[in-house]
């Protein structure tokens, strides 16, 4: 099973395999047609609070990436995404923000251990 990330906005791609938003918003001007998403696994994501402090700039991304694994630690749709993802070959877990070393989708999978 091959697990990959990708910007949201990117186009789709066959090689994609199963398409999952990880986003806890539906990113801005993008119709779900376009999005072509197959599942919207929004429980995973950082929570309000959390999302809004890294985006803000008020919290390093040491400090996010430590509180965002301790919501995960405790958060049953972690399991449920894992599940989820083992039914397929291969996976993409989609996130909205630029930076594709510094976001939540990078340690969720790290989390999932996938």
């Amino acid at each position: 099973m091959a697990v990959m990330l990708k910007r949201v906005y990117d186009d789709p791609s066959p090689d994609d395999g199963f398409r999952v938003l990880v986003d806890r918003l539906w990113p801005r001007g993008l119709t779900k047609e376009r999005a072509s998403v197959d599942s919207w696994a929004k429980d995973v994501a950082p929570s309000t609070e959390l999302r809004r402090a890294f985006h803000q700039g008020d919290l390093p991304w040491q400090e996010f990436e430590s509180a965002y694994r301790e919501e995960l630690a405790d958060n049953p749709a972690v399991g449920m995404l894992r599940a989820e993802l083992a039914e397929h070959e291969t996976s993409t877990l989609l996130y909205g923000v630029n930076d594709a070393e510094r976001n939540h989708a990078v340690i969720l999978l790290d989390v999932l251990g996938l």
